[in-house]
């Protein structure tokens, strides 16, 4: 339950723009559509944590954050949340597939119906993770990469924000689920080919940094923009050091497809930890990561450096059963998806749930753990200065939790895109 999970509310130092730092009465203009204001809502901006509050926003913008009753009164209409609880829309930066449908399935449709899927658990934005095959088909990338722009945005779902590519340039011994012919040597001509099939929209590369060339590879993405990130590596402490000079500044899904921590041989893990610019993937659903594990990562990161990914697949937001991922049959139990072989493949559950999970086993903050699925996510995509927190002057991106963490209502841009059935 939400109200039993709250925590301590910790004062944030950061400068929130709450009611004091709106434009008065006369900054509105006169003839916009009319705004909508919600009240008796408790909000996490993720900042602030207002136990009474109300959010209003116009069009696609939050004009208004902050207690009940300190802002402006007016506005066409009203609705009352009833004591749930408001949230940044969520970002999920690790999304194969959700609603029955995968990335991988390359049509149009399929990229609708994760959006749509995505919306039923509060998310906004999310990045369409997939893989590229050197040497076989890659349809799909352009259908994903067509999915990223505006006018294709679908008005009932989540923005897909870029691709992420788990992959090609991994190590073959931590590929996981990833199959033979999605890996290949790091090569010039490969990243050419992919990012003229992504045509723009390839964000995030999930990548191994002792391959040979993969250093390079690495400050040629930061030339395009795209996220490098450390992930199915076989590397050890000295590599991954190698790695984060070279400019990754981000972990895929930490101590999943990397080599573990051991006193003499530490490993990946210790090096990411160390880096203070390094933000870290976790998968909380207390399998992927033991409970434990997740609670010493809260102590140690805190909570500017956590992003929760659900690494959702087809499955995700359906029933437990058999299933398949990339031509690989899985089986899901508990909302987690293993091959035949026992190997885990990823999750099914929302990013709503992650975040009741992650507050559990951790104990932090339920702001903390909002924070890790809204505007740190943002901030590795460089676009928190427009989304990922309520703040007057963001995009009206949100939703609202019901006491079960269940999502009653989701906006994207001031638009209603998921309302809960009414019982």
């Amino acid at each position: 339950m939400i109200a039993a999970g709250l925590g301590k509310r910790r004062r944030s130092t950061r400068r929130l723009r709450l009611w004091f730092d709106r434009e008065p009465a006369g900054g509105y203009h006169a003839g916009m559509p009319d705004r909508l204001r919600i009240t008796r809502c408790r909000i996490l901006t993720p900042f602030a944590d207002i136990p009474d509050g109300e959010v209003v926003f116009e069009e696609e913008r939050i004009t208004g954050v902050g207690p009940a009753g300190k802002g402006e009164a007016a506005a066409a209409t009203t609705l009352d949340a009833e004591g749930r609880v408001a949230v940044p829309g969520l970002i999920d930066l690790h999304l194969q597939g959700a609603g029955g449908c995968d990335v991988l399935d390359g049509t149009p449709q399929a990229l609708d119906t994760i959006a749509r899927t995505c919306a039923r658990h509060g998310v906004t934005g999310f990045l369409a993770t997939t893989v590229f095959r050197p040497e076989g088909d890659n349809r799909h990338l352009p259908v994903a990469a067509a999915a990223c722009r505006p006018e294709r945005q679908p008005p009932d779902g989540a923005d897909c924000l870029g691709i992420h590519l788990e992959g090609p340039f991994i190590a073959p011994e931590k590929r996981g689920m990833i199959q033979p012919d999605c890996l290949g040597p790091v090569r010039e001509e490969v990243l050419t080919e992919l990012l003229r099939l992504c045509g723009g929209a390839l964000r995030m590369m999930t990548l191994a940094p002792e391959l040979p060339g993969a250093l390079e590879m690495v400050r040629r993405l930061a030339a395009q923009d795209v996220v490098a990130s450390f992930g199915h590596s076989a590397a050890d402490y000295v590599q991954t050091v190698a790695g984060l000079k070279a400019g990754i500044r981000h972990a895929t899904h930490l101590w999943n497809a990397m080599s573990p921590l051991h006193h003499r041989e530490p490993g990946p893990v210790p090096a990411l930890l160390e880096r203070r610019d390094v933000i870290l993937q976790v998968i909380p659903d207390g399998v992927h990561l033991h409970p434990a594990i997740l609670r010493l990562l809260a102590g140690l990161l805190g909570p500017e450096r956590v992003v929760l990914i659900t690494d959702g697949l087809q499955a995700l937001g359906l029933e437990d059963g058999r299933y398949t991922y990339n031509r690989q049959p899985i089986v899901v139990s508990g909302g987690t998806a293993r091959s035949l072989a026992g190997t885990l493949v990823g999750t099914t559950l929302g990013m709503n749930r992650l975040i009741q999970r992650y507050q559990g086993f951790t104990g932090c903050a339920l702001a903390a753990a909002v924070r890790a699925a809204s505007f740190n996510p943002a901030c590795v995509l460089g676009i928190q200065k427009r989304t990922g927190s309520l703040e007057s002057g963001k995009r009206a991106d949100l939703a609202l939790l019901n006491p079960d963490f269940t999502v009653w209502k989701t906006w994207k841009k001031g638009r209603l895109i998921y309302e809960q059935p009414a019982a």
